[in-house]
């Protein structure tokens, strides 16, 4: 999600691939799933790939779908007062959902990694 330069050649090709793949009603599914189940707290993202990416990043959210998934007090995602802005920490958020998720019962090969 780094802004980049125009792509060239099998770069242009791949992403090209990538955005054809990119499925907006499935998309438009997923944020009316969180949302009811995490309620209106979570907001909204702005449609499209990139709002949606957007969106999830910071693993506010994520957090918030996993934790929805516990009864109170045994949440297993701690979530902070201010959602991170610096990228460790945003990484950091994003590796307690997946093992949130994993402890879950997410098989390790069904999730991704904190780098993706």
């Amino acid at each position: 999600m780094a802004n980049k330069g125009p792509a060239y050649g099998m770069s242009r090709d791949v992403q090209s691939k990538i955005e054809k793949k990119y499925d907006d009603e499935l998309e438009d599914r997923l944020v009316e799933w969180i949302v009811a189940q995490c309620g209106a707290a979570v907001g909204r993202p702005e449609r499209g790939r990139l709002g949606f990416q957007v969106w999830l990043k910071n693993g506010i959210v994520l957090s918030r779908l996993v934790n929805s998934l516990y009864p109170d007090g045994s949440k297993p995602v701690k979530i902070p007062d201010t959602p991170p802005t610096m990228v460790f920490k945003q990484m950091e958020q994003i590796a307690q959902f997946l093992k949130a998720a994993e402890d879950y019962g997410v098989v390790k090969t069904d999730v991704f990694q904190t780098v993706d």
